[in-house]
């Protein structure tokens, strides 16, 4: 079990990488970067990712209040980690502020569920602004405009931040299916590109063009969206599930 954790990575290499894959909105449509990250992520992270990702898949709905507070949780890590790197501390700011944001989605869990469904509209939007216009734009043009994605990731957080008071289980699905979809995708690729022989055919693959990777992580959100849709509700003790 211990050789287990250790060959599974530090906590700091984890996080670091996570804030390394992110650290741009439209980081799908920029597949070599994230290549790049995904190749110093372990064996054992990789099948983490695939886990957590099928469980929002597939059961993001049901267990809604689980996955909005894991989220918290991770959100609050990423962040504290980031800020505390500033004072030598980023253990202790990171664990402060992961439980602060973990407790504080649960009495606060639609204003939570609208932050995280405007934050996966405005990623999708911005995914979506550079994949378009390097698909449309051709020659020097292309990443000037390409560059303004943040009008896309607005755009997304506006709509889909203002869509979880509206249409609240239309938001959960959505984020829990973006979200699992994309740890899925992430994961399989981290195992795969361990792989020698697989290693350059994926690379080559993924990069020939910025819309591949979105394409790759919108197919299982949709099919993750409809299983959802189909499944009924998992009544719980005091109703909440069923009012939501």
């Amino acid at each position: 079990m211990l050789m287990l954790l250790q060959q599974s990575g530090s906590p700091r290499n984890v996080i670091e990488l996570i804030n390394g894959i992110f650290s741009r909105p439209d980081a799908l449509a920029h597949p070599q970067d994230i290549i790049q990250h995904l190749q110093s992520l372990s064996i054992v992270w990789a099948v983490v990712f695939m886990i957590a990702g099928l469980v929002c898949l597939l059961n993001g709905y049901n267990l809604h209040r689980w996955v909005i507070v894991a989220a918290g949780l991770i959100m609050g890590l990423l962040a504290g980690y980031y800020v505390g790197q500033k004072i030598n501390a980023e253990y202790i700011v990171a664990g402060c502020l992961g439980v602060l944001m973990a407790v504080t989605c649960m009495p606060l869990m639609k204003y939570a569920m609208a932050l995280f469904g405007g934050l996966t509209g405005a990623f999708i939007g911005a995914n979506a602004w550079t994949s378009i216009i390097k698909a449309a734009v051709h020659g020097p043009t292309a990443e000037a405009a390409a560059s303004n994605y943040w009008i896309g990731a607005l755009m997304g957080l506006i709509i889909f931040g203002m869509l979880a008071f509206i249409l609240f289980k239309f938001s959960v699905v959505f984020f829990t299916t973006i979200s699992g979809s994309t740890l899925i995708i992430f994961g399989v690729m981290a195992l795969l590109i361990q792989i020698p022989n697989w290693r350059q055919p994926i690379t080559n693959s993924i990069s020939a063009h910025a819309a591949i990777l979105p394409i790759l992580v919108l197919v299982p959100a949709v099919i993750g969206a409809i299983l959802q849709h189909t499944q009924k509700p998992v009544a719980s003790s005091g109703g909440g599930a069923a009012k939501k």
